[in-house]
């Protein structure tokens, strides 16, 4: 193995936070303006259902200058012709802690096409550019990235319009063909120009006659019962710049859903990415990829439904391995009064709902939880857990004056293994400063290292609020790693071989594939993903957390391909390079 050259982008940022603050909002500071609109208020007293929902984010690499951009997602005015059409923005991180809105310059605000939802990023057409997928109230938008810094919409000629009410998306490789796919979850079937009349409020659906006599005097939002599902799409790539509708051919139509989050990971370890979603007051699916084709197995999975058998509010969804077992976990948030879902995998198929005795559970009940995920924020080298959230209802008080529908976030510290194998989890949330007990309408998360100092920032979007960025001051000890995958196939290369010679391939951007270091007798596992969270799309490059380790004893590639690496002796406190086939870190 050849050295290993350090990559150290450090950059410098504006006021700090508070002594002992872990997370400072540096909004302001970095030159981040954007507040996303709703469409409700003003000339508009319907009460759209849309108005709840959404938006998401992105932090991703759009020009590939090794620092994260950021993507925000708007939706648009509904309460009147006279109103300012939103728009959404772009922002370069011109590095020293500051951001450039590019929206306009890179043609991602040209044409308004829809009320915005959520966002995904791939090279979808493996050219060594990050392309974007915004999905929409309305047609879907695929940007493909121009590599000069703009964008040009391909969605009607690549055939991934979709329609309707889309929310959560995601590119992934489910058939190892070398190119990304494309999966798109959508919600219900609704219309602005069609609301409906005398719909159920959300408080009427509970046993509360004072409740659902208030509901009948006051406008409120009605409740998503009063729609039917509507079922996802699964688009193969098929080259040249097309995709391919195969959602029924491949087993994951699902007419009664109502999805909202989505993510790949290898749930089964068999070489292979499935699906989860997480769907609203409808069962959860669970897709395990049998080859390219699907079979839902959230059923017998135990992933379904709550601990007593029950539906749940299911909107924001990660895979990631809490206890280090090297089994990919399932975490799912839920709505008020329903604890957010940490489903332990057990292996065999099999996951048990560590909810409760988890400890992230009873905490999690007074909100409305959406998006976040898995993250190491204190890098003691095991999988903490975020939440952003916000209610539904912008009048929330007059049903329940113990909620409100700015809510603070929530951050759980992974305590470690204690005696006897169990992993649980303390609330920091207080302690880990005011930019997190700070209440928001939190809605899409995304997690990644914005200022290459080899921590964990949060990116948090909120609904008719502005975008929030919270940088991680990382005051632990702690040691860390950073990794950046590069597939082989996005320069022509080819790895491994299929039954039958069928040649395996690996996307550019390495989706799917996995990353195993032991460090200290400690086992992690990352996995590279587009899309999670609630509709959004967080960094690319794969956090680890050292602690008080110096360097990595072993760290395992398996590229998506089938082929593996193995390189040891890796120095920490660096972001490193892998470019499959090369056998060397840069």
């Amino acid at each position: 193995m050849k050295p290993i050259v350090p990559l150290l982008l450090i950059a410098l940022w504006g006021e700090a936070g508070a002594a002992g603050d872990q997370f400072v909002d540096v909004t302001a500071a970095a030159g981040i303006s954007f507040r996303h609109v709703s469409g409700g208020g003003g000339e508009n007293p319907q009460k759209y259902f849309i108005e709840t929902m959404g938006p998401g984010c992105a932090f991703w690499d759009y020009d590939g200058d090794g620092n994260l951009d950021i993507y925000a997602v708007n939706g648009y005015s509904l309460a009147g012709k006279n109103e300012p059409q939103a728009k959404d923005a772009l922002y370069r991180n011109t590095g020293g802690g500051r951001f450039a809105d590019l929206a306009e310059k890179a043609g991602v605000e040209a044409e308004f096409v829809g009320y915005g939802m959520g966002c995904c990023a791939g090279d979808y057409d493996s050219d060594g550019y990050q392309d974007l997928y915004v999905t929409n109230y309305g047609r879907n938008t695929l940007y493909h990235n121009n590599g000069d810094g703009t964008f040009s919409d391909r969605s009607q000629e690549a055939g991934v319009t979709a329609g309707q009410w889309s929310t959560g998306c995601a590119f992934a490789d489910y058939d190892r063909d070398g190119d990304l796919d494309l999966y798109v979850a959508r919600y219900v079937t609704f219309s602005l120009e069609h609301p409906g009349e005398n719909l159920v409020p959300y408080m009427a659906m509970a046993e509360d006659k004072a409740k659902q006599s208030l509901a009948k005097k006051v406008k409120t939002y009605p409740h998503p019962s009063n729609y039917e599902g509507a079922s996802d799409f699964l688009y193969r790539n098929e080259g040249g710049g097309r995709f391919a509708d195969v959602t029924r051919q491949a087993g994951v139509s699902d007419p009664d859903g109502k999805g909202l989050g989505v993510v790949w990971g290898d749930y089964d370890n068999d070489g292979d990415v499935d699906l989860c979603v997480a769907n609203d007051q409808t069962p959860n699916y669970l897709y395990r990829n049998d080859g390219g084709h699907f079979t839902d197995v959230a059923l017998i999975a135990g992933v379904a439904y709550s601990e007593d058998g029950r539906t749940q509010a299911g909107m924001g969804v990660d895979m990631g391995d809490y206890n280090n077992d090297g089994l990919l976990d399932i975490w799912v948030t839920n709505f008020q009064g329903e604890p957010n879902a940490l489903f332990r995998n057990d292996g065999n198929g099999f996951f048990s709902n560590t909810s409760f005795s988890s400890g992230t559970g009873r905490v999690s009940l007074p909100y409305v939880g959406w998006g976040g995920g898995f993250l190491d924020f204190d890098h003691d080298g095991f999988l903490d857990l975020f939440t952003a959230n916000g209610h539904v209802l912008d009048n929330v008080e007059l049903f329940d004056p113990l909620s409100t529908y700015a809510q603070a976030s929530l951050l759980f510290r992974n305590n470690g293994r204690k005696p006897g194998g169990a992993f649980t989890f303390a609330d920091v949330t207080s302690s880990a400063g005011k930019a997190l007990s700070d209440k928001r309408v939190g809605r899409g998360v995304a997690l990644g290292d914005c200022d290459n100092d080899g921590d964990v920032d949060l990116l948090i979007s909120a609904s008719n609020s502005p975008l929030a960025l919270l940088r991680n001051e990382g005051s632990d000890p702690n040691h860390w790693l950073a990794v950046r995958l590069a597939g082989a196939a996005g320069a022509g290369g080819e790895s491994g071989a299929l039954a039958g010679g069928v040649t395996q391939l690996s996307n550019r951007e390495a989706i799917g594939a996995r990353v195993r270091i032991v460090c200290g007798g400690n086992a992690q596992i990352r996995e590279v993903k587009s899309g999670a969270s609630y509709l959004s799309q967080s960094d690319l490059r794969l956090n680890f957390g050292l602690g008080a380790h110096t360097s990595v004893d072993r760290l395992e590639v398996r590229w998506h391909s089938g082929k593996i690496e193995v390189f040891t002796a890796v120095p920490a406190d660096r972001i490193i390079e892998i470019r499959e086939g090369e056998g060397t870190v840069r």
